[in-house]
């Protein structure tokens, strides 16, 4: 069963499992589209074993193989957190939450929107495919940032009262939040001199 493509890879459900298959980019030269992919498929790899290490609520990572490209990964049962967001308001707190505590831990997203989020037994985090570490502050705050545009893009009615909730949340996930934040105005500023 498909459970969704994006730009660099399917996602099915075999016999209980996530298969996360990085697809072959014909426009690009056929050894550095191999090379790319193998790299990206051991980053994510190594990313939910950081992950696992934390505990942090993400699929388990079952098997990694560069050669097809390919992770087996835990299936998470539940609705993707975009479906429910606006009617329960408590979310957006422990989202921030989460947030920081990857932050704490120098992991950086890349693409947090409430679609790459599954509401569990917890909310759980998935696709971890533009995720890296970085200790910087920059990279945190870009991070935040674009959680707050999909927020206000997919929840626009509870935007405003949720990213305040994010923002009360991160600070309580991430205890080097103060210097995040403060970048995070600095960020906002440039996006809003470029208009």
């Amino acid at each position: 069963m498909k459970l969704g493509q994006g730009a660099e890879a399917v996602v099915t459900k075999v016999n209980g499992v996530v298969l996360k298959d990085r697809i072959k980019k014909d426009y690009r030269h056929p050894a550095i589209d191999a090379s790319l992919r193998k790299t990206r498929t051991r980053r994510e790899a190594n990313l939910f074993k950081k992950l696992a290490e934390i505990d942090f609520p993400a699929p388990n990572l079952l098997e990694m193989d560069d050669k097809a490209m390919r992770l087996k990964l835990q299936f998470i049962d539940g609705p993707k957190v975009r479906d429910v967001f606006d009617t329960r308001p408590g979310l957006a707190k422990e989202i921030g939450r989460k947030v920081g505590i990857l932050h704490a831990n120098n992991i950086v997203h890349g693409d947090l929107t409430t679609s790459n989020m599954i509401l569990g037994s917890e909310i759980y985090f998935i696709d971890f495919g533009l995720s890296y570490v970085s200790t910087k502050a920059e990279d945190k705050a870009v991070d935040l940032h674009l959680l707050k545009q999909a927020l206000e893009s997919a929840h626009h009615e509870v935007f405003e009262k949720a990213f305040a909730d994010v923002l009360a949340g991160y600070r309580e996930g991430n205890p080097g939040w103060h210097e995040v934040i403060l970048r995070l105005e600095k960020v906002e500023k440039r996006g809003r001199n470029k208009k």
